[in-house]
């Protein structure tokens, strides 16, 4: 959707949402990817499943590309998280992953719904923990950024990096 596309990663609890209200409230085209893109799938074959777990929670790999390759837009950012991101996300100019400390991301964890990834389910949240631990469920060449200051810091971060020369 844009000249320019943008994925905002990391796990959960990291703040990807709040970076997509902050984008879209500032005026950029943003999509959430967890609510527009994302399914239970295998990340392997994509084919859907019904196992409703964290790792089974994929982007819907052609509509990626499809939306990649309208430029309609001077840039647009898709934000959340995928388990099958190593699918498209060459397909990006920069990725940018968010990341917190562990006291903030229990602290986050804690405050969500249990309906939420990561809420109150023990198995879910003993598995971000460990992708916290080994960084294994994010990319690996992401620009880092740090998702502990005020949201409007997150984004006024992202933003500069995306101005920046490559």
């Amino acid at each position: 959707m844009g000249r320019r596309n943008y994925l905002i990663e990391g796990l959960s609890g990291t703040g990807k949402t709040s970076v997509c209200d902050e984008l879209q409230r500032r005026g950029y085209h943003a999509i959430h990817g967890d609510r527009e893109l994302a399914y239970q799938g295998d990340p392997e074959t994509g084919e859907p499943t019904k196992a409703g777990r964290h790792e089974h929670h994929i982007w819907n790999v052609d509509k990626v590309k499809a939306l990649v390759a309208d430029r309609d837009q001077a840039a647009t950012f898709f934000c959340g998280g995928s388990r099958n991101f190593s699918k498209f996300v060459d397909l990006f100019d920069r990725v940018f992953v968010l990341e917190v400390d562990l006291a903030t991301l229990n602290r986050r964890l804690d405050e969500r719904p249990d309906a939420e990834w990561g809420g109150g389910k023990p198995t879910e949240r003993q598995l971000i923990m460990r992708w916290h631990q080994t960084k294994e469920d994010v990319p690996e060449n992401g620009v880092v950024i740090n998702a502990t200051a005020p949201i409007e810091r997150v984004v006024d971060e992202i933003l500069r990096r995306c101005h920046a020369s490559p």
